[in-house]
């Protein structure tokens, strides 16, 4: 786009009109779009800035020269126009700001509400069941650490809902001691009760307190003289205290993040310790999207402000560097979480080790990304010279046809970009109504169904479509795009060599008429195979996954007169399916409720 005149907004004019009050400034193009948000602690002075200065820095200077209009929101206080600039950054993504990209996959720890015998899960995705979310945890693997930690320590019920209304007897979770087997009532709804408030504070961070109410109760038991509760109260206080004591070993002992950052050729990469209650959670990497020219500082109070704004904030955030407003964002950061929130810079003992840690691993997923970056970027300049393109490609999509001797076929899409694949626009293909081992019938289904949202206007067009395979599924492609009225894309299909090795695969170019053999050292081949090995994985996976649920319908369901009960009573006489299979006619028939008519029907469906 290009850049507007600086006469379409007159800025000196609207800063004459400002008010002196706290707020947050919105900047906007010609075409409406947002460019940037700020806030301020008096607009007047903070947005004359911009255009009073006579000379700015590059970065600055180009977005006025964008600059057609501008709104103002007024705030109360300074602390209410920074929530409000994180919030809109969050939620409108201006061009020119630095911007957490966020996908938003954190999994928790979720508390079911309303229930007599409420479950701890592990949760992904929407937070709008009832009950409690305790997170986010920066790994899967944290939440199932810390979900064993609870089965041992507080023994609440983990399993399904379904599973546990249908019990009849206790599972095996409670005969190796990790439930009170609530689902047949060998615990009161009581006690149940303040397991899960014990648990509720473990994982609030206050596991003292639990200790402290436990080693009360303990003592309480011994007065009793119920000497069978004392111990079992005893042992689960020294197995708090132990978990206490190895945590502390390791040197963390408060709840905290630590959060370091590092830039390097237009690329940032901010990484979070977390600990809770002593407990390490692990660590997560970010990569922001940041304008030129921004300082490290002022991208970790970018991060936090946004960061935190929908998040349980710990009550210390220790950062790699000395943040503008540093007070102003603690105070924010205190209002919003409800307890006192520190942010430190200048740390000594286990703190600082914490923080050379948090740095060196921000600087080590730097240097990989910008590897990789760089690696990625070459190759795919290099396929642009092989296929002769006028343009390095920004979208390939690779096509893969997986079945198991022509059953349960399916299609796999898979997506690569100049950042790497992209998950999210993935696809796979069940696919139905066509000759079993069919792969070019399979192909062609597959591809209708994704390119005919293409020639409907929705969804995004590749630039070079791969096909595993050869001539004749390539033609396969060529046919539907031509059916479909798509055009502009470069289909190539990717055979193996003689040998089946990697590095010998042939691109096959048939509306050109013409072959190429890279050969093994072609980066633009290493950018192929990778594609065509995504897509096969991912074909595959999808394959399992539909050939595992039909394994789990049985095939008695398919017999006229065999309904939930006769099955079960099958299946029990015989002691399986492989059992029901072995027996004849007559055998079928002691069965109660099986004549002789339903035993040949059973025993022709399965030796048919």
């Amino acid at each position: 786009m290009q850049p507007t005149s600086p006469q379409a907004f007159d800025g000196k004019a609207f800063v004459r009109t400002l008010t002196t009050s706290p707020g947050v400034y919105r900047y906007f193009d010609e075409d409406g779009e947002l460019l940037y948000v700020g806030k301020a602690g008096n607009l007047k002075k903070r947005v004359g800035s911009y255009f009073l200065k006579p000379r700015m820095e590059p970065r600055i200077a180009a977005m006025i020269a964008q600059i057609a209009r501008c709104e103002i929101t007024v705030t109360r206080t300074e602390g209410e126009a920074l929530l409000l600039e994180s919030q809109l950054i969050k939620s409108l993504k201006p061009r020119y700001n630095i911007m957490l990209r966020d996908d938003k996959s954190y999994p928790y720890i979720y508390l079911s509400g309303g229930e007599d015998y409420p479950r701890l899960a592990f949760h992904r995705g929407a937070r709008n069941l009832p009950g409690r979310y305790f997170g986010p945890y920066p790994s899967t693997f944290a939440v199932r650490e810390s979900l064993g930690l609870m089965q041992k320590l507080f023994k609440v019920r983990q399993c399904e809902d379904s599973y546990f209304r249908n019990r009849s007897r206790p599972c095996l979770q409670h005969q190796i001691g990790r439930c009170t087997a609530p689902c047949v009532q060998l615990i009161t709804v009581d006690d149940y009760r303040n397991d899960v408030r014990h648990a509720e504070m473990f994982l609030e961070g206050r596991s003292s307190a639990v200790i402290d109410e436990l080693a009360a109760a303990m003592e309480q038991a011994s007065a009793r003289l119920d000497f069978e509760r004392a111990a079992a109260l005893r042992d689960q206080v020294a197995a708090l205290r132990q978990l206490q004591a190895q945590h502390h070993v390791q040197g963390a002992s408060a709840d905290m993040d630590v959060i370091a950052c590092r830039i390097e050729s237009g690329l940032a990469c901010v990484s979070v310790l977390f600990f809770r209650d002593g407990i390490s959670l692990g660590t997560r990497d970010f990569f922001p999207r940041l304008p030129l020219d921004a300082e490290p500082a002022d991208l970790l109070a970018q991060f936090v402000a946004q960061y935190y704004l929908d998040r349980p904030v710990p009550r210390e955030l220790i950062l790699g560097d000395d943040l503008p407003e540093q007070e102003m964002l603690a105070q924010m950061l205190t209002e919003q979480s409800g307890h006192a929130v520190e942010l430190k810079s200048r740390v000594r003992g286990e703190r600082a080790r914490f923080l050379q840690m948090a740095e060196r691993n921000a600087q080590a997923s730097l240097t990989q990304r910008l590897a990789s970056r760089q690696t990625l970027g070459t190759r795919f300049e290099d396929l642009q010279k092989l296929l002769e393109l006028p343009e390095p490609p920004r979208r390939l999509e690779c096509f893969d046809i997986s079945h198991t001797r022509g059953e349960l076929t399916v299609a796999s899409c898979v997506v690569f970009g100049p950042e790497g694949p992209e998950k999210s626009h993935y696809r796979r293909f069940n696919i139905a109504g066509i000759t079993p081992g069919d792969d070019y019938a399979a192909m062609h289904q597959a591809l209708t169904r994704r390119f005919r949202k293409v020639a409907e206007g929705e969804g995004a067009k590749p630039d070079v479509l791969l096909i595993d395979g050869g001539g004749g599924q390539v033609a396969q492609a060529l046919a539907v795009l031509k059916e479909l009225g798509v055009a502009g894309i470069h289909v190539v299909g990717v055979a193996k060599g003689p040998a089946r090795r990697a590095g010998e695969e042939t691109l096959i170019l048939v509306d050109q008429g013409r072959e190429i053999h890279p050969g093994p050292t072609s980066p633009a081949l290493h950018l192929v195979a990778a594609v065509r090995d995504e897509s096969h994985r991912f074909a595959i996976s999808g394959h399992r996954k539909r050939r595992e649920k039909a394994r789990e319908r049985s095939v008695l369901e398919d017999v006229p007169g065999v309904g939930a009960r006769r099955r079960t009573a099958l299946l029990k006489t015989f002691g399986g399916l492989a059992g029901v299979e072995a027996a004849g006619v007559e055998e079928l028939m002691r069965v109660k409720g099986i004549d002789r008519g339903l035993a040949e029907r059973i025993y022709d469906v399965l030796h048919g």
